[in-house]
């Protein structure tokens, strides 16, 4: 064994251990777990760990701490250039998203100033972004292209994402976003850019190893359902999973879409119908809700989620880190958004950013539960309960994490049991 922690109180999220009056978490007090290669290798209360757990090379005393699995944040677009902080205010003065857009600002206002910036600076910007995400308990970060919209500009933000899984101790998981909305150059030729994504760009980057996933953004001023089809289809060729943006500004069908391509999950959702949630439930898509957009966008619709509740679709929560409508940088925030802005429990809050999480980036069987088998990305805080963790806001409760296993900026001191 490598390491030995105890003193712990541990909020599993393991459904093997529900139903036994611990509220859902899986809540083991007074509980301990022993990491051996990476992996969790034994979890359980501290009376009942065997003999070759204490004898572990560190030993780590909690300090009574709630220990969770570590944060997943499912869907961010992490790497960008440039500031639309502006268009907070006129967001504010009355302006809704699409005029602002058609306006020359959104997502193509990000084009321009991502194209214009060179690696080195994206870098930069983004790490100081991920810094904030890790420091909040996240062990694991799926980062989106679709800010360059051309080959060598979406290759430099996929790079960028790579790197940042090198240099911050942090699972990166790539999706890449070609799709996001059509650059100028193919003005009026949507078919005709999506045809160059399959053929040219999605190509390329699979056979530089630089994508894990593809999404597209299925709405009115993005890409159609039969559109984003055609990439789908292309990705599934090619061996890679496919997500979608879909259901924001209105139901444009293309969960339903997504569905039959068995995507891994369906994200914002707020127009979704009971086709569409039908659909999710059927396929087993994870319903990824984007609490900070709808906050920062001053929505009104929300995400149905008593329906996705009833049907059985898992439900994920993520912060949309974004330079436009969500500058959220911290997902235990977005967990309470999801509670008081969407109706979720904090149980679900959690299993969210957890297990759910994992799911939706095709990691579930690695991540997401404090389980033996399971890789060792744990977050410790200094709290009394999990739902403390969704309940408190505006202070940082996060006293360290482990990831593959290693300690990382752990604040208290560990002494042997």
């Amino acid at each position: 064994m490598d390491t030995f922690i105890h003193n712990a109180r541990i909020a599993t999220l393991d459904p093997g251990r529900d139903g036994y009056g611990q509220g859902g978490y899986g809540l083991i007090e007074g509980g301990a777990l022993a990491i051996a290669a990476g992996r969790i290798a034994w979890v359980g209360e501290l009376n009942a760990a065997p003999p070759q757990c204490r004898a572990a090379r560190q030993v780590i005393d909690a300090g009574a701490r709630l220990l969770t699995p570590g944060l997943i944040d499912c869907h961010s677009h992490a790497v960008f250039g440039g500031d639309r902080s502006h268009e907070f205010a006129r967001r504010l003065a009355g302006e809704d998203y699409a005029q602002i857009a058609a306006d020359g600002g959104g997502i193509m206002a990000s084009v321009d100033a991502t194209r214009a910036a060179d690696e080195e600076t994206l870098l930069r910007a983004a790490l100081a972004r991920v810094d904030d995400l890790c420091a909040s308990g996240v062990t694991t970060l799926e980062i989106k292209s679709g800010y360059g919209l051309n080959l060598r500009d979406e290759a430099k933000m996929l790079r960028v994402a790579r790197r940042i899984g090198e240099l911050r101790p942090l699972r990166v998981v790539t999706s890449f976003l070609g799709a996001h909305t059509l650059p100028r150059e193919f003005a009026g030729r949507a078919d005709e850019y999506i045809e160059h994504l399959c053929d040219a760009v999605l190509p390329a980057l699979h056979g530089k190893e630089l994508v894990d996933a593809v999404d597209g953004f299925c709405e009115s001023i993005a890409f159609s359902a039969a559109q984003i089809a055609r990439l789908f289809a292309r990705a599934r060729g090619l061996g890679l999973p496919v997500k979608l943006h879909a259901e924001q500004l209105s139901n444009s069908g293309g969960s339903a879409m997504a569905a039959r391509f068995e995507a891994l999950s369906v994200d914002h959702l707020e127009y979704l119908d009971d086709a569409g949630v039908a659909a999710l439930a059927k396929a087993g898509c994870v319903a990824v809700l984007l609490p900070g957009a709808f906050y920062c966008l001053r929505e009104t619709r929300r995400p149905p989620v008593a329906a996705l509740r009833a049907a059985g679709v898992p439900m994920a929560v993520a912060s949309d880190l974004n330079p436009g409508s969500s500058p959220l940088r911290s997902l235990p925030l977005a967990m309470h958004l999801g509670c008081l802005l969407f109706g979720l429990t904090p149980l679900e809050a959690l299993a969210g950013t957890t297990r759910h999480a994992a799911r939706a980036l095709g990691l579930n069987r690695r991540c997401g539960q404090v389980a033996p088998g399971f890789d060792a990305d744990l977050a410790f805080w200094d709290l009394p309960h999990p739902e403390a963790l969704v309940y408190e806001f505006g202070h940082n409760p996060c006293a360290g994490r482990i990831v593959a296993g290693r300690p990382v900026a752990l604040d208290f001191v560990g002494t042997p049991a």
